[in-house]
């Protein structure tokens, strides 16, 4: 199969012919359809994810596909069913799992990261009882694909009762509007709350108002902002800090973007969670168990995520679209490819 391979750290991803995988007991081949390109793919690239024990690595944690190949035990499947997968699966054995928080899963298995990933025509997906999602046919590949990261861990971290658990007519202030903080504009307005973006980019701040948000700001001057829910989709210590201090008494903050490097131990304002009772709340992807709810509102049209792609490429045009997310990116939308050689 052909495969975007790289065999060092930030060096030059080359699109290869490699032998495709074997489905694993219990878990399947996919035959990949669609792949999202996420600026987590670029710092694991980069080599700032110590999960990747060896090189050579194929990257990719958000696709969809067709099932291609049934490992040892699978029931319920088929050959050919539309599917994808969180980029969080869960071992479907340990507590966490069990309770249906397997993005949490101490075990996970993380294909692009902890085992080879979508950028290929295929691969492997452990645990198909507790990791796979059936598409429904109104729900494309591309949108599907543009779910795994950004998409479900903003409608998680927004939607679900034990997050935000975001209600009609809150303020929300989404702090990055890339790929998550769009998602996160777009789902916010859909369950009826009056969204404010804050960018430094005009045209995320654009593409903000096109997706729903009723004001935006530009992050330098943010000025007396309010609000019941924030939301720090960027990951930088000074958005955090800006977002937790926009929150109203008894607000919640919902942390997503990933606190790297410099950013990784922030001094946060302990002395105003306290005196305001702020929940400052993670969130990190969700588990397949929650995917039906999400499907279902893009299937009735309440939310759609194919309004953020603004780039469909193909397996050879990777490279170079990946290395561009290291530079200062004026378009804020998602990247899939949606085209994949045949070996």
């Amino acid at each position: 199969m052909k495969a975007a391979q790289f065999t060092r750290f930030a060096a030059p991803l080359e699109i290869v012919a490699i032998p495709p995988p074997s489905p694993p007991p219990a878990g399947v081949v996919i035959a990949v359809k669609a792949a999202g390109v996420c600026r987590s793919d670029w710092h694991a690239w980069q080599g700032h994810d110590p999960d990747i024990k060896s090189l050579p690595h194929v990257l990719g944690h958000e696709f969809s596909g067709t099932i291609a190949a049934l490992g040892d035990g699978v029931t319920g499947w088929s050959i050919g069913d539309r599917v994808t997968a969180p980029f969080a699966c869960g071992c479907g054995n340990c507590r966490q799992c069990n309770g249906g928080n397997t993005q949490v899963c101490p075990e996970q298995y993380q294909p692009g990261v902890t085992g080879p990933g979508a950028f290929a025509e295929f691969v492997a997906i452990p645990g198909a009882a507790t990791n796979l999602i059936r598409l429904p046919e109104a729900v494309g590949f591309a949108a599907a694909a543009s779910l795994g990261c950004r998409f479900a861990t903003a409608y998680r971290a927004l939607a679900h009762v034990d997050q935000a658990a975001l209600k009609p007519g809150e303020r929300v202030a989404v702090f990055g509007c890339g790929g998550v903080g769009l998602s996160a504009v777009m789902i916010a307005a859909a369950l009826g709350a009056e969204v404010t973006a804050i960018d430094i980019r005009d045209s995320a701040l654009e593409s903000a108002m096109r997706l729903g948000a009723s004001a935006t700001r530009r992050f330098n001057d943010i000025g007396d902002l309010r609000a019941d829910v924030t939301v720090d989709a960027l990951g930088k210590t000074e958005t955090c800090l800006a977002a937790i201090n926009s929150l109203e008494p008894r607000g919640r903050h919902i942390q997503v973007g990933l606190m790297l490097g410099k950013d990784s131990n922030p001094q946060i304002p302990i002395g105003t969670i306290i005196s305001k009772e702020l929940k400052i709340i993670g969130s990190h992807g969700m588990g397949a168990t929650a995917y039906p709810e999400l499907l279902g509102r893009i299937a009735d049209g309440l939310l759609a995520p194919e309004k953020l792609i603004t780039n469909l490429i193909s397996l050879e045009e990777l490279p170079e679209s990946l290395s561009q997310l290291g530079f200062f990116q004026t378009d804020p939308g998602l990247t899939v490819i949606d085209r994949f050689a045949t070996a």
